[in-house]
């Protein structure tokens, strides 16, 4: 099902793929501090950005990684919606290569490493 902002989608095996061939692309978690406690996908590559300090702080929140216009991101959250929200937003700011993962980090558990956990 395609996201309500109309952004560009990766099922959860695109980006494990991405993962497993080494294609570098920026991995954007946009979930509250709460939520990762609850489930966590284990790379240190991972950058985390709360929708919540987007929000108050905007391009300002952006870690320096993400400063690239030009970089590939892809972006997720709990069940896919705030993380296209945010990969929306980007796209309208200038970047060209934002992605949401569809289904989340729900979708990921389920789908790729069940010890992930989920909430």
């Amino acid at each position: 099902m395609p996201n309500p902002f109309g952004v560009p989608e990766l099922t959860v095996q695109e980006v494990a793929e991405k993962r497993r061939s080494g294609v570098p692309f920026l991995w954007l978690d946009v979930r509250e501090p709460v939520e990762w406690t609850a489930a966590r996908i284990d790379d240190a590559e991972i950058l985390t950005v709360p929708l919540s300090e987007l929000a108050e702080r905007q391009l300002d929140a952006l870690p320096e990684a993400l400063l690239d216009r030009e970089a590939e991101i892809v972006v997720f959250c709990h069940h896919g919606v705030r993380s296209a929200q945010v990969a929306a937003w980007l796209r309208q700011q200038g970047w060209k290569r934002v992605y949401n993962m569809a289904g989340g980090i729900d979708a990921w558990a389920r789908e790729i490493d069940p010890s992930v956990g989920s909430y």
